[in-house]
């Protein structure tokens, strides 16, 4: 999955500017937006979901992951395993260790399932209709190319880009969650 010149001057960019978010704005959103996740149906009545751990300038996701534990959800992060990843479940913060890129990610005896009912995707930039830019490794397109799960993105307002290319590979994000609101996608 090559990325075009496009892609990675924009993705350049932006995380440029998330980077330079402060870490009280980004805990203050982060926490928006993990009360906003509760206005999507689909996530409230989800039992199996996939969640990121953050690294960098990401969306906070440990008091969502700590929320979904506590109300006895079944909550699943992702490992990195070759080019792919897959979804192992959790039970707390211990069943996770430095995996690939130093992302935390699930133990080698924590349980697999790819068959969520939702994942919270990161993502680094996002067009209104979707289209996401992430990291450019591909990751996610390629797991949710094979596993028809509903997509939420959590991102910042200035991280919402009016056009980003889009490459056949692609998967469109269903929901996204800013610190200001929620967009549903049109499919």
């Amino acid at each position: 999955m090559e990325d075009s010149p496009g892609k990675k001057s924009l993705r350049s960019i932006l995380l440029e500017k998330r980077d330079n978010t402060s870490f009280d704005f980004m805990k203050i959103a982060s926490e928006k937006m993990q009360k906003r996740l509760k206005k999507i149906s689909k996530f409230r009545n989800a039992q199996k979901i996939g969640v990121y751990y953050p690294i960098g300038s990401e969306i906070l996701t440990q008091n969502i992951i700590q929320e979904l534990l506590s109300n006895g959800k079944d909550v699943f992060l992702p490992k990195i395993i070759g080019e792919n990843i897959e979804f192992r479940k959790i039970t707390d913060f211990s069943s996770l260790e430095k995996g690939n890129f130093d992302i935390m990610e699930p133990k080698d005896d924590c349980q697999i399932d790819n068959n969520l009912d939702v994942v919270l995707v990161p993502t680094v930039g996002i067009s209104p209709i979707g289209v996401r830019l992430g990291y450019g490794h591909g990751f996610y397109d390629r797991f949710l190319a094979d596993h028809k799960t509903a997509t939420i993105s959590l991102t910042l307002e200035k991280q919402i880009v009016k056009n980003i290319p889009k490459s056949e590979h692609d998967v469109i994000i269903d929901w996204i969650v800013t610190e200001d609101r929620i967009l549903k996608t049109q499919r």
